[in-house]
């Protein structure tokens, strides 16, 4: 079949083509491996320490949109696209109700630099001057590779701190002072049953003897608890 003398009609005729083989087999392959890499890092290092499956297919969905976007878009209409993309994503993030955690924040960001990068790294031949030039299947396939790397690291390397926090109201107002401390910390033990490393004073309360602290404690299972910054009970519970 000669796609070359279709897509010309076509191009005269409705200003598109009708199939482009060698466009074609670049998307498939970089959808594929962008899939492959956003749905590895969402699903394997982001979800189990979560557990927010919401999150995750937003990460998922989310990231194959702006691949899609910027693939389809060339030259400064594809810079222009992306802009508004990413300004989009945040301006939604921050007419939200409660603020995304920072933790989902860098998730998101990094997908969504994955997807970026694999919708813009492709090769290009100049049959004039007979050169490739761009970036190459084995490049593309390093800097995904590096960025599930660095996902495992900062998800399960003994480099990373386990300290967790936690922000609770506290009813006993008169352990607050700073001589009596390790009472404190020893009745706050007792009452979460973790151990406690360092405890923060926050706003009080005198009216209600209450004031709000923050814990500080080491527990690698709760690393990612994106419920334990809040102070109040969330609207959406």
């Amino acid at each position: 079949m000669d796609f070359t003398q279709i897509n010309y009609t076509l191009g005269q005729m409705f200003g598109v083509t009708l199939f482009d083989p060698q466009e074609f087999i670049s998307l498939l392959i970089r959808f594929v491996i962008n899939l492959i890499v956003v749905t590895v890092i969402a699903r394997k290092y982001y979800y189990p320490r979560s557990r927010h499956h919401d999150y995750m297919f937003i990460f998922i969905l989310m990231s194959m949109s702006i691949f899609l976007l910027v693939s389809l878009m060339e030259g400064g209409g594809m810079e222009l696209g992306a802009a508004m993309g990413l300004f989009a994503i945040f301006g939604i993030m921050r007419f939200r109700t409660e603020a995304v955690p920072i933790r989902e924040m860098t998730y998101l960001f990094m997908l969504i630099a994955v997807s970026v990068i694999n919708a813009v790294a492709r090769g290009d031949y100049h049959p004039k001057a007979d050169y490739w030039d761009g970036v190459g299947i084995v490049t593309i396939v390093f800097v995904n590779a590096v960025f599930i790397c660095m996902a495992w690291l900062f998800e399960n390397s003994s480099l990373m701190s386990d300290e967790c926090s936690k922000i609770i109201l506290y009813d006993n107002i008169k352990l607050i002072t700073p001589e009596k401390r390790p009472e404190l910390i020893a009745d706050l033990e007792k009452r979460v049953g973790v151990k406690v490393k360092r405890v923060e004073v926050g706003t009080l309360d005198f009216l209600k003897d209450s004031a709000m602290l923050r814990i500080y404690y080491d527990d690698r299972t709760d690393v990612g608890n994106s419920i334990a910054r809040f102070g109040r009970m969330p609207k959406e519970m």
